[in-house]
């Protein structure tokens, strides 16, 4: 299982995922008979994307290096972009835990942190992101 985390410096889960460019890709594999508590977690990869494939501008016009993703995890992110990426088969997970290791582990393990409620600024960039996407 392929897991991309959003993180602006390597270290921490990054906040509004859809505006991240850079990302930890982790790799997680069974060990022994399927339990879920005994996966090994690896970093298999550190990603900045350039400008046009940061999610808030990706026009679904290229392929995508998070395309064989099964899921991002970060801290934030609109009910719009949630569905964008089930559209595009990929599961985004929203975590307030701050450790990448720590939250992909939560996420194979279904467990996640459950994110913070959003204050209306959430609300307003969700009216913003569906006017943009009705008008590009």
């Amino acid at each position: 299982m392929k897991i991309a985390v959003a993180s602006r410096d390597g270290i921490s889960v990054a906040g509004n995922i859809s505006k991240c460019k850079s990302w930890m890709i982790f790799q997680s594999d069974a060990v022994g008979f399927g339990l879920m508590d005994q996966r090994q977690i690896k970093l298999v990869e550190m990603i900045v994307l350039p400008r046009e494939q940061v999610f808030q501008y990706y026009l679904d016009d290229m392929p995508h290096p998070l395309a064989d993703c099964d899921g991002v995890v970060g801290a934030s992110a609109d009910d719009g972009f949630v569905s964008r990426m089930a559209l595009r088969g990929i599961n985004a997970m929203l975590t307030t835990e701050a450790d990448p290791v720590k939250a992909v582990a939560d996420y194979l393990n279904e467990q996640m942190a459950p994110p913070k409620s959003r204050p209306i600024s959430g609300r307003v960039n969700n009216v913003r992101s569906t006017l943009a996407s009705h008008n590009g």
